[in-house]
């Protein structure tokens, strides 16, 4: 059975729609301009090359890089792979011992636990309550063989973001590289690589309205040069690191999002973060035992995670039918498992399991905010109604001291 109704979108965490502007950009690219970028014999090729050489000056023009230092994968995860993976076995005569955190994305911490396979050892830093880490445990745990610090710019699941500058200055200080993953920011928070001492980045372009399957890798090459080991070969292509036809209608969108999201940045945060605050009033205003997710001054403008005591979050999405939210993060929300995310900062399994994402973005309005407000606050308050524990809790009763007994 089909229905008429519109779908409200607020998974703009998870991807995002295409601007126009961007497949406008990236039409041609598919069929009158169809050359290889890696042909330079004939005009088609030459099109081709020169499309991604000004794709490439783009996006290094907005990280304050060169545009040597860009190097075009699939999408972040490849980009973290090849960081992670390519750094340590470039280095590993130096040492074999890296840093993250236990609220990386998967595309982190999983190249992280193939390393530790291979012999290498990995420090995994905890996060306090709003999914930060302690700068003087990061600075305590550099050692003489630490080759990579890997931490986040900004997370996927409760938008905190991390002091980046403090942390390259610390990497920086001790001889030590540092990879960040932002995918999350690249396009909606302010980035220089080198005012922040980054000698690393990844960035998707799905993540700002761009194409899916394309992404970067910025690799410093001054100050120091960074080398990595290709972890797979072929052609030779991107200076040797990241062999493959590059997808050159995907970088040229990837550029033009880049580009509209530097443009509007400033207009599209203060809007969007409006947008959110007004979802998180009227929320507030109707429904009581609600717990925000992450730092919430200092966030991604588009983030929202709330947990809804004594509701479980699947039943609250399948109750939400008319909204696309998110319980976790896209890459795990297959698991029913609670968010690990919330778990490394304390949360309870409880909590954790009553989380929502809501997401917001460039095309989001005040009308959707309004009405996904409407449907949320009547959902809980029917999957409350059912609830013996929200029942006992209005009652006073501290669910912490009930003795659950079996007879």
């Amino acid at each position: 059975m089909t229905t008429d109704v519109k779908q409200i979108y607020l998974d703009y965490q998870a991807t995002t729609p295409v601007d126009e502007r961007v497949l406008e950009a990236m039409l041609p690219y598919f069929s009158d301009k169809c050359g290889n970028a890696a042909s330079r014999n004939h005009k088609f090729g030459w099109d081709a090359e020169k499309a991604t050489q000004s794709a490439r000056e783009t996006i290094a023009s907005g990280l304050n890089a060169k545009a040597r230092e860009i190097a075009f994968t699939s999408g972040a995860t490849e980009s973290n792979n090849l960081a992670i993976l390519g750094v340590a076995k470039m280095y590993a005569a130096k040492g074999k011992h890296l840093i993250t955190c236990s609220t990386e994305h998967k595309a982190v911490l999983d190249p992280m636990a193939a390393l530790q396979n291979e012999g290498y050892e990995v420090t995994v830093l905890d996060v306090d309550s709003n999914g930060h880490v302690d700068l003087n445990e990061l600075r305590n745990a550099i050692r003489e063989d630490t080759v990579l610090v890997s931490l986040m710019m900004a997370n996927n699941e409760i938008g905190t973001i991390h002091p980046v500058k403090a942390i390259g200055d610390i990497c920086h200080d001790n001889g030590v590289l540092f990879h960040t993953d932002a995918t999350q920011a690249v396009g909606k928070e302010l980035i220089d690589v080198q005012e922040m001492n980054i000698d690393l980045l990844s960035g998707s372009a799905h993540k700002m309205y761009g194409p899916k399957g394309v992404g970067f890798l910025y690799v410093r090459r001054r100050n120091p040069r960074v080398r990595l080991e290709p972890i797979f070969h072929g052609g030779g292509h991107e200076r040797g690191i990241r062999s493959g036809t590059l997808n050159v209608p995907g970088i040229v969108g990837m550029a033009k999002a880049f580009d509209i999201c530097l443009a509007e940045r400033d207009e599209d945060h203060q809007r969007i973060s409006a947008l959110r605050d007004s979802l998180q009033t009227q929320l507030a205003a109707e429904l009581t035992h609600l717990s925000i997710n992450g730092d919430e001054n200092n966030r991604l403008a588009c983030s929202l995670n709330i947990s809804f005591a004594f509701v479980e979050g699947e039943s609250m999405l399948m109750g939400m039918s008319g909204i696309a939210v998110s319980s976790g993060s896209a890459c795990t929300s297959a698991s029913l498992e609670p968010s690990y995310v919330l778990r490394a900062m304390g949360v309870g399994d409880d909590l954790a399991h009553s989380s929502i994402r809501f997401s917001l973005g460039r095309f989001t309005t005040q009308q959707e905010v309004n009405r996904a407000a409407e449907l949320t606050i009547s959902t809980v308050k029917r999957l409350r109604d059912m609830s013996p524990l929200y029942e006992m809790a209005l009652e006073g009763i501290d669910l912490a001291t009930v003795s659950w007994g079996t007879h």
